[in-house]
């Protein structure tokens, strides 16, 4: 969808979902070009938009507290990266359930857009 907006230029993509980091991370990242407003003037500036489930967000904040903000050993760290990766590979099947059970519904019951769409 940002792709579509003439305002947005993409810069780049780093997509973890299709090829997940080894410690079972998955996002979608992108650099973006947007236009910012300022009182003056118009700047094209550069921002980065991280897309993720709400599982997995909460999956990264204890992730980034294990690489930065705890003082552990090195055995600590290493068992709670091996639990924090199944926890990733758990979130990821559940997202991919969900996502199923959301289609099954929508297929019998589109909204109102999504009627729209396909009898358009």
């Amino acid at each position: 969808m940002l792709a579509r907006q003439t305002d947005v230029r993409i810069i780049t993509v780093k997509d973890y979902i299709k090829s997940p980091k080894d410690n079972g991370y998955r996002s979608y990242h992108m650099i973006v070009e947007v236009p910012v407003f300022f009182s003056s003037s118009k700047k094209n500036i550069r921002v980065e938009v991280q897309i993720r489930t709400i599982a997995m967000d909460f999956w990264a904040s204890l992730d980034h507290q294990l690489k930065y903000k705890k003082q552990l050993d090195a055995q600590e760290a290493a068992e709670i990266g091996a639990e924090l990766k199944k926890c990733a590979d758990v979130i990821a099947e559940t997202d991919c359930k969900m996502l199923s059970i959301r289609q099954k519904i929508e297929e019998k019951h589109p909204t109102q857009e999504e009627y729209r769409d396909v009898n358009e």
